[in-house]
């Protein structure tokens, strides 16, 4: 076995092995994985470059997942400047970090009773640097390919399945959000 593919396998070890609790200590997990994408960021790139020269669009692929405690760990990969809408996670806990690119995260908070959005902050991650937010179902955020000439590919890790969420949308000229139920597709599954 290479070491570019060892490095996956790395990587998708590390976030299960964090996460057999129900609240994973996030910040550990994500300077773990960061790590090892910064010492072997060659042999990813050449393990990664099959995705990132697919021309599907935005797709997500299932590197590992476990029931008891729930989780999943997915590569994404991102085409230039593509833009998710402002989504959440299903109340589910999440981390992300770059494996390849760079993204901007743009981070809101959902008021329960009207509704409304309020932008909370913004992180720009580059390869090996990742953001997590807890098991809330009252957060949400927008994510943005930095690049308008490369694919980015990112490494995600949910507390569980994410196979339905709500994208919101600012309708103007009232400003209010409205959401919309998604459903989450995956592309295929990683081998290690």
């Amino acid at each position: 076995m290479g070491k570019y593919m060892r490095t996956l396998k790395t990587l998708r070890e590390i976030a299960l092995e964090h996460s057999n609790v129900e609240q994973p200590d996030l910040a550990s997990m994500a300077r773990e994985l960061g790590r090892v994408v910064h010492q072997d960021s060659q042999a990813l790139a050449k393990r990664l470059t099959p995705l990132r020269n697919r021309q599907h669009g935005f797709e997500r692929w299932l590197l590992a997942e476990r029931s008891k405690p729930a989780i999943s760990v997915l590569v994404m990969a991102w085409p230039p400047n593509h833009l998710t809408p402002v989504h959440d996670h299903a109340g589910l806990w999440g981390l992300e970090v770059t494996l390849l690119g760079a993204l901007e995260v743009q981070s809101y908070a959902r008021d329960p009773v009207s509704g409304t959005l309020r932008m909370q902050g913004r992180d720009w991650l580059g390869p090996g640097d990742g953001t997590w937010f807890e098991g809330d179902e009252n957060h949400a955020h927008r994510c943005r390919n930095l690049s308008n000439h490369d694919m980015a590919l990112t490494l995600h890790v949910y507390g569980g399945d994410l196979t339905q969420f709500f994208a919101y949308e600012q309708v103007e000229p009232t400003g209010q959000w409205t959401s919309r139920l998604q459903r989450s597709t995956i592309a295929g599954r990683l081998q290690t």
